[in-house]
């Protein structure tokens, strides 16, 4: 779990806000060439700051909601106002990345989905329409790396954004079999997809929303070890120290004498970065990734494939270039410390 501030913090300078990318000031980039709704369980494990990091300091793309979703409440003790925590959470990171658009972050839903028709409603419902619905050229994204309950209300409630974007989600059990997950300590829920089964449901049902899913045995080979931690983020001045610390925290809260010491950490929630802010100049697309294409399946009561060959296409992503997720972060990491320092 994140570490939730007590207190609101306060922004250290420089300051700066979305749009602006000061520490690229030598050679300004190019216009963002699409636009992002980051959904994300923000109070949870620390891959996802990570992502919201590396998204937040690449130009091609323009952060125009951040919603903090909801956990599960049965595990591991997590708080009942675990949306609320995150927006906490994001607030924070802001502050000591100097960053002012916080009126872009909202949080979603504490409770999922009750049954196939109904959305939970919360603040993040009509921002997510809104944002939507704008009249606005480039592509847009919803990036998921959480629970989908808040892309399933915004939908149930308002069925004519299917169409307006493309959903990538972090999420879900693997199409074929994995290898590594027929070992004696696989596991046999994906918690993305446990967070609210409902919501998935709905989302792989909705004629017109477009998906691409990045399944459990995909976004696991996102792997960042400890030495590269401690040399290529720890070391990136106050912001990539925090990164480093916030790991940490998360890998001391599960140590457990039954399972057996890791210098890798999963930062699966960075596989979205790499199918969204690092598209490449000639194709358009992540080009270094693979995919498959797919009819969308059907989901059981516990997250289950049923197959359904006439039902619309989806992205299936088998593969992702880890190599360019983690250069590309170290990279990012470094351009902002060296602004900060001399700013």
């Amino acid at each position: 779990m994140a570490t939730v501030p007590p207190v609101p913090a306060v922004p250290a300078g420089p300051l700066w806000r979305l749009g602006e990318h000061p520490w690229l000031a030598d050679a300004p980039p190019a216009p963002a060439s699409a636009r992002l709704i980051v959904d994300n369980d923000f109070a949870g494990d620390p891959d996802d700051l990570f992502q919201l990091v590396h998204h937040l300091l690449s130009p091609s793309v323009e952060i125009s909601l951040i919603v903090s979703s909801g956990l599960r409440h049965d595990h591991g003790g997590r708080s009942e106002t675990s949306a609320a925590d995150g927006v906490r959470v994001v607030e924070d990171l802001f502050a000591r990345m100097g960053l002012t658009s916080t009126d872009v972050v909202v949080a979603g839903s504490e409770e999922t989905l009750t049954d196939l028709r109904t959305p939970q409603r919360s603040a993040a419902t009509e921002r997510i329409v809104a944002e939507a619905m704008r009249d606005d050229p480039r592509p847009l994204f919803y990036v998921a790396g959480g629970g989908l309950t808040d892309l399933a209300s915004a939908y149930l409630a308002h069925p004519e954004i299917a169409g307006r974007f493309t959903v990538v989600w972090i999420g879900g059990f693997e199409h074929e079999p994995v290898p590594w997950l027929a070992a004696p300590r696989s596991v046999d829920e994906e918690y993305n997809l446990s967070i609210d089964v409902r919501a998935a449901q709905v989302v792989f049902d909705a004629p017109g929303l477009d998906l691409w899913q990045i399944p459990r045995g995909t976004f696991a080979t996102c792997v960042l070890s400890d030495a590269e931690s401690r040399t290529r983020v720890r070391a990136a001045g106050p912001l990539g120290r925090h990164l480093d610390e916030e790991l940490r925290a998360e890998m001391r809260r599960h140590a457990n004498p039954s399972r057996p010491p890791s210098e890798a950490y999963v930062l699966g929630d960075s596989c979205l970065v790499a199918l969204t802010a690092l598209r490449t100049y000639w194709t358009g697309d992540a080009s270094s990734s693979r995919f498959v294409t797919r009819p969308k399946p059907g989901l059981t009561d516990d997250g289950r494939y049923v197959e359904r060959p006439d039902a619309p296409p989806m992205r299936v992503w088998t593969h992702v270039d880890v190599r360019l997720v983690l250069e590309d972060l170290f990279a990012k990491l470094r351009l902002f410390a060296a602004w900060r320092a001399s700013a």
